[in-house]
């Protein structure tokens, strides 16, 4: 019987911005999932919610790939579903978490906050799915403290409002910083392999090889 474990994905476009929420879940060889996480929040997060109990996942962590109210809007409903998931929060993110003026959502008159962080990350930490190990890679720029999550193993690239398919995270917010974005991207998310699929916060997935090559903000 075959011991190595795969990494499943489903994918929710949630809220009134389509925000991509994403459940990962590590599967034995023997079938049985061994962890599960979520990767950002959208709002209206019930049928995510509902989808993990059909499955008969649940998650372990919330991680954040930075604190914009778009992002966060479904975790406190998901917190109250599964209240032993660890929300996981860049560390220069983090008041953004309990403040809608700076994660932005009260510019739209929506006043959005989340729980506070039950685990605060930092770049070049390594986290585990089960048996697959995740780097933390320092994507700011389009916030003070975004982050990527990146497994090697699965080749796989959640990148947040960071790198998106022929674009970037925009740069013209608060807090935004269009250099410091793109020497991120250029740094530690070009030198990954080509065929690494990145799952960005909206919009369809993409490649590394492919905005290596089409991306115009990275010519």
């Amino acid at each position: 019987m075959s011991t190595e474990t795969t990494l499943k994905i489903q994918t929710f476009a949630l809220g009134p911005l389509e925000t991509n929420s994403y459940v990962l879940w590590a599967v034995n060889g023997d079938g049985a999932a061994a962890d599960c996480w979520i990767v950002d929040v959208g709002m209206w997060s019930k049928p995510m919610v509902e989808w993990l109990n059909e499955q008969n996942l649940t998650p372990s962590r919330i991680l954040l790939t930075h604190g914009h109210g778009d992002h966060i809007g479904g975790v406190e409903y998901v917190k109250e579903a599964f209240p032993a998931a660890k929300i996981c929060c860049p560390v220069g993110d983090v008041e953004m978490l309990r403040s809608p003026e700076k994660n932005l959502s009260a510019t739209f008159l929506m006043g959005i906050t989340a729980p506070e962080a039950d685990e605060i990350l930092e770049p070049g930490q390594a986290l585990t799915l089960g048996d697959l190990r995740w780097q933390v890679l320092d994507t700011s720029g389009h916030t003070l403290g975004g982050v990527s999550y990146y497994c090697p193993i699965a080749g796989v690239l959640c990148s947040g409002d960071a790198l998106f398919r022929k674009s970037v995270g925009r740069t013209d917010i608060p807090d935004g910083d269009h250099e410091r974005l793109l020497n991120n991207i250029r740094q530690n998310l070009m030198p990954l392999p080509d065929e690494t699929r990145v799952l960005p916060g909206h919009g369809p997935a993409t490649t590394i090889g492919a905005e290596r090559t089409d991306n115009p903000f990275l010519r």
